[in-house]
């Protein structure tokens, strides 16, 4: 829309001129190109806790204690401070350089008790009702025994603490506990928050549990999908059971050998699926038996031994659910590992797709509808710029040119649905990682939330207009370099929409180094 660079003129060209239908947030966020955080102080002076992210709506800064016991809430504010003298080009005052100039500290809860840690790298946060929810939990055993069903080399937390907590004021509004469980809480990666449905995945026991967050703070369990896949299955099974003995007796007898001979519920209902797909294939009963005998029964056990690896919502009624195998679940690279995605329908209990991760016509609809992928419905406007190949050139080209890099198309497809099921609230929202307004070197820095290697090169974002000019630089680390040889980490937490970030720059045993990126 704007012909000019210069933030006066497109004020002006702004108000004279409309945008073509359907652009015009896309033309407000042009502005961006000229508020960019332009100014760093290194080293602040701030509190020693792990900052874990801003919440989507830029409302508040999420950390930790250091200990892992306390959670702190800080709200975001502006620097604010004057000068006597006409020109104030010199350094800030040091009051104005430290960290509670920028935020001010909202509120302070104890969570972790006893042998339990708050788990840092968990936070899903909703919007609506400026709720978060967090979790503490006992050490993993690595070796624990498998029983109740338990699958095997799956470790075991002996107390897992999900908190629903208000923001404003700090106050726990509800728990929910799971014992003798493993939940991968890690990044999120086993729970998955979609408008007040909250779904986690207890890898131990391959549960799927259903919880619907209420706005009067109460997490209430609206089904557990997996043994069982309708609330009153159980019911039905142990009513019909043909066993003698009082009730109590039967009943426990009867869960043992379900839990012993019997398919899972979703196990049952994935391997119908399969066998109909294929019987459907043919027409002619001999290439019938043929086909099955050779896609089904010769992989029977294959399917039988298929775990749920991860899950996400598609919407209120549908479950896209990621299936492996426990080798591959425990193993580093889960990329060579073959991987199944299904479609289920909690509302009627039925598979209605299913996928091989090799499948290309599943990488089709990643390509043309990755946004269908991560984006919930009521997602504020902002949330939904996030750049994918199905949203923005400039990442299609380079799905594009890494396509035509690929030595083995099958292993690409592979790599690129290596990253569905998505894993909840994992990307910045931030406009400069909106890659049609900026450039930059991803290798260093993304909207993914992940750790990175630290590099002592400052990371450049320049703009895609035209001369493609370099906008601001983000250097990490001590602002005179590091001549510690050791292996550095380093995280960006972006505001979701203020010139506003902070690198965090983690090397073993010292304290984390924060710089503070701002438009001064």
């Amino acid at each position: 829309m704007f012909r000019s660079s210069n933030v006066a003129a497109r004020v002006f060209e702004r108000q004279i001129r409309t945008p073509p239908p359907g652009t015009s947030v896309h033309s407000a966020r042009e502005f961006y190109e000229n508020l960019v955080p332009s100014h760093t102080i290194y080293d602040i002076e701030c509190p020693d806790h792990f900052f874990r992210k801003f919440t989507d709506d830029g409302q508040f800064l999420i950390s930790f204690s250091r200990n892992q016991q306390e959670l702190i809430v800080y709200r975001p504010r502006w620097l604010s401070f004057s000068c006597r003298e006409e020109d104030c080009n010199h350094d800030l005052p040091p009051k104005a350089r430290r960290f509670d100039s920028f935020f001010t500290q909202q509120s302070c809860v104890s969570l972790a008790s006893s042998n339990e840690l708050i788990f840092k790298d968990f936070f899903l946060y909703m919007e609506s009702n400026q709720f978060g929810i967090f979790t503490s939990t006992t050490p993993p055993i690595h070796d624990a025994p498998a029983f109740e069903g338990a699958i095997p080399g799956v470790p075991l937390v002996e107390k897992i603490t999900f908190y629903l907590i208000r923001l404003e004021n700090g106050d726990i509004l509800d728990k929910k506990v799971f014992h003798n469980d493993f939940v991968n809480l890690s990044h999120n990666m086993g729970v998955f928050l979609y408008d007040n449905l909250l779904a986690i995945v207890s890898l131990r026991f391959q549960t799927i549990h259903i919880l619907q967050i209420r706005e009067s703070g109460n997490l209430v369990d609206v089904r557990a999908i997996g043994l069982f896949c309708r609330e009153d299955d159980e019911l039905f099974l142990n009513s019909n059971a043909q066993l003698s003995g009082d009730r109590a007796d039967a009943g426990l007898h009867h869960r043992q050998s379900l839990d012993s001979t019997f398919l899972s519920g979703l196990k049952q209902r994935l391997l119908s699926f399969v066998f109909r797909g294929i019987w459907h294939e043919e027409s002619d009963d001999t290439l019938r038996i043929h086909s099955l005998k050779k896609k089904f029964f010769f992989h029977f056990q294959d399917y039988v031994d298929l775990i749920i690896w991860k899950v996400q919502f598609l919407d209120r009624h549908h479950l896209l659910i990621k299936f492996g195998s426990v080798d591959g679940w425990l193993s580093r690279n889960a990329d060579h590992h073959p991987a199944f995605f299904a479609v289920y329908n909690m509302e009627t209990t039925e598979i209605v797709a299913f996928y091989q991760n090799s499948s290309e016509e599943l990488y089709q609809f990643f390509e043309q509808f990755c946004d269908h992928f991560h984006v919930a419905s009521g997602t504020p406007l902002y949330m939904r710029f996030i750049s994918s190949q199905s949203n923005n050139i400039h990442a299609l080209e380079q799905l594009k040119s890494i396509k035509a890099k690929a030595n083995s198309f099958p292993q690409f497809v592979k790599k690129m649905l290596g990253s569905v099921a998505y894993t909840c609230q994992s990307q910045s929202p931030s406009p400069y990682f909106d890659q049609s307004l900026f450039r930059f070197d991803e290798k260093l820095i993304s909207a993914t939330d992940r750790n990175r290697l630290s590099t002592d090169h400052p990371i450049k974002f320049i703009t895609r207009r035209r001369p493609c000019t370099l906008k601001f630089k983000i250097k990490p680390g001590p602002e005179a370099g590091n001549a510690d040889t050791r292996t550095k980490r380093i995280s960006f937490l972006f505001h979701p929409f203020l010139p506003l970030a902070l690198s965090i720059q983690q090397t073993p045993y010292l304290q984390p180094s924060v710089n503070i990126h701002f438009r001064r």
